[in-house]
């Protein structure tokens, strides 16, 4: 096993010659290595207030999809009881959630 430092990351740097003769790289990173661009899902819950079209125009209204996005995200959600309907940053989704939830919508953003 060959152990160096990356130098363009600073990251250490493990070299494995497999059994096929193939060399794999591999980048160790420490714990304290932080995502700064963390990715968050904007879900959509199921219910029985709501109506397909009201969930339709509020997807497209709000979250900027197409008509036919929308009603496919409506149909998993009535199917499966939620649909992820959006990624990103979680200041990009507070506010498209927080027009949902003014909508009476069932909205949660994981981590």
């Amino acid at each position: 096993m060959n152990s160096e430092m990356d130098k363009f990351s600073g990251i250490p740097e493990n070299n494995f010659l497999g059994a096929s003769g193939i060399q794999w790289k591999t980048q160790e990173r420490d714990e304290t290595d932080v995502i700064e661009d963390e990715m968050h899902n904007l879900i959509v819950w199921n219910d029985d207030v709501n109506t397909f079209d009201w969930v339709i125009s509020s997807l497209v209204d709000i979250c900027g999809h197409e008509p036919l996005q929308a009603e496919q995200c409506a149909l998993i959600v009535h199917h499966r009881g939620k649909c992820g309907v959006k990624k990103g940053s979680f200041d990009e989704l507070r506010p498209q959630a927080e027009g949902l939830i003014d909508r009476g919508i069932q909205v949660t953003i994981d981590y």
